[in-house]
């Protein structure tokens, strides 16, 4: 068993990293988190292009490279350092490992091309006003209709709800939950869109109304609730790769700071309370990272082991990247709370991913129920 990356793999980061840098610097970052879509469509196509991001975990015979996760988390860490915004996680991270675990050769033949190409942007509409990330618990409804299905709900908190092209919704159905496929552009004029005001602009969030909005059912009827879970793990799994990566880069920029910033004649760094908060960022890095190598592994190689996996990825990496960021303020002091630098970039993505997809408490609490404590 091992978690280290390939040679293959780091070249993949390596390459990745270089893209990002051309394309997704922090000037474009700020750029882009001041418009209404937060990012560039020419921007996103060239990474499904020129690295095949989209398509990295698509299977060859639905358009895809046929990867795994552990490529895909290899590139989230890239992505998280870069601080990217984009719809990767909505449409690469939940909405087509929710496709993929549908089993549903037809539809997945039908909408995995399109996502894979980067043509197409989709994101997974679950959440209502409770907050609940669980399946079992949507109030949304889908009733038969004479072509297909119509739903009937509201959904909070959708990544990139204001720009998919795709949405997967889950509602509830005569037998259960279902998931159930919109497409906006011949939908619209039976849902509303509203880009919420969210911590962390880099990352759009937007509330959506259906009202008797048509749909295609995605999987089978009311067997919606271990599909959606699947690409929950999945999700949760990916974020934590991200939050390892914006958690190592502001480990680098403190470094980096406390070189040349000086007090009292000295670099900042020669103080022992500096040294002590940089050692305590890279002991939770390292942990974090460690954690996040195995549930990347798990998600390809034991699916057994990936329930317990991403819960223990997402709720320690959560906490270890909101660690960093703030640690990456103090070291800066008066600059740190500025508008003009990067810190309080990676503090808002850190404590908004802190409760996407599950709070660490809830995953805590997930995790203590798969072990049969409580």
């Amino acid at each position: 068993m091992d978690f280290a990356f390939s040679e293959e793999q780091r070249e993949l980061g390596t390459v990745v990293r270089s893209l990002l840098t051309e394309l997704w610097d922090e000037t474009e970052v700020r750029r882009l988190a001041a418009t209404e879509l937060g990012w560039d469509p020419a921007l996103v196509r060239r990474c499904a292009t020129e690295v095949g991001i989209q398509g990295m975990a698509v299977p060859e015979r639905f358009g895809g490279a046929g990867y795994g996760v552990v490529e895909l988390g290899v590139i989230f860490t890239e992505l998280g350092r870069a601080l990217v915004g984009g719809p990767f996680l909505a449409s690469v991270g939940l909405a087509t490992p929710a496709i993929l675990a549908s089993a549903d050769d037809h539809a997945a033949a039908d909408l995995l091309p399109g996502l894979a190409a980067g043509e197409t942007v989709a994101t997974l509409a679950l959440v209502e006003e409770s907050g609940s990330w669980d399946p079992t618990a949507v109030t949304s409804t889908a009733r038969a209709a004479e072509e297909g299905w119509v739903l009937e709900g509201t959904k909070e908190y959708v990544l990139d709800g204001a720009s998919a092209d795709l949405l997967l919704v889950v509602a509830a159905g005569p037998s259960g939950p279902g998931l159930f496929a919109v497409d906006v552009a011949t939908a619209a004029d039976t849902l509303d869109r509203t880009p919420l005001n969210v911590v962390d602009p880099t990352r759009k969030q937007a509330r959506i109304t259906l009202r008797d909005t048509p749909a295609r059912l995605v999987g089978t009827e009311g067997g919606a609730a271990e599909p959606v879970r699947q690409a929950l793990r999945i999700g949760a799994v990916l974020l934590a790769a991200e939050q390892v990566g914006g958690a190592e880069r502001v480990l680098e920029i403190s470094v980096e700071y406390a070189k040349v910033r000086e007090q009292f004649g000295r670099a900042i760094g020669s103080f022992q309370a500096i040294k002590h908060k940089c050692a305590d960022m890279l002991l939770r890095i390292e942990a974090a990272r460690s954690a996040s190598a195995y549930a990347l592994w798990a998600a390809d190689r034991s699916p057994e082991n990936l329930p317990q996996a991403a819960a223990i990825a997402k709720s320690y990496c959560s906490e270890a990247f909101s660690f960093c960021a703030g640690q990456n303020l103090q070291i800066h002091g008066g600059m740190g709370f500025t508008w003009e630098h990067s810190a309080h970039l990676y503090l808002r993505r850190a404590k908004t991913g802190e409760s996407l997809l599950g709070s660490p408490r809830e995953h805590r609490a997930a995790l203590a129920g798969l072990a049969g404590i409580g």
